[in-house]
């Protein structure tokens, strides 16, 4: 319908568009100063539809408000970026949510939802049991709009993560 918002994964084209979205994100998370990412670093590691899929394939799915009489060609204001995993338990796979994020100006027009339910269509076409993801404890927003949707915390796991030079050591001899 032409007055819905639409879905489609990322091309290689949208890459300053994905840059920003994740700057935007790590400022609102005041982690700006963490961003190591780059046009060149998102182009070598993002998978895309046009392209073969990489290790690990990673890809990001934007969404673009309708068109209206003020703007005819509306830009996207938001994204999912994911990636396949998978569940030994349920022996099924499923997708992890690194990044939803949504432009302030466009909240509340249910975009993140919509990027939900993109997602959760993505896992049932795979065969898939689960959609998962992390949020910041403090984000008290997302974690009410993440509920609202039926994602319940899972409190007893803790993430865990080995990054930097404890990765280096990690891997030394391997």
């Amino acid at each position: 319908m032409a007055d819905q918002p639409t879905i489609r994964l990322a091309t290689a084209e949208d890459v300053p568009l994905i840059l920003q979205f994740i700057r935007e994100l790590a400022d609102y998370e005041k982690a700006l100063h963490e961003v190591e990412a780059t046009e060149d670093s998102l182009r070598a590691t993002l998978s895309f539809p046009d392209s073969a899929p990489k290790r690990g394939s990673v890809y990001t799915a934007l969404i673009t408000p309708p068109p209206t009489a003020e703007d005819p060609a509306p830009v996207p204001v938001g994204m999912a970026l994911y990636f396949y995993n998978y569940s030994t338990w349920r022996s099924a796979p499923g997708i992890y949510l690194e990044d939803l994020y949504v432009q302030p100006k466009a909240r509340g027009n249910g975009y993140g939802f919509k990027l939900l339910k993109f997602l959760a269509r993505q896992v049932l076409e795979a065969k898939g049991r689960r959609l998962e993801w992390s949020v910041l404890t403090w984000n008290e927003p997302s974690i009410r709009f993440y509920e609202q949707v039926g994602a319940k915390g899972m409190d007893e796991w803790l993430k865990m993560m080995v990054e930097g030079d404890a990765l280096n050591k990690l891997a030394e001899g391997a």
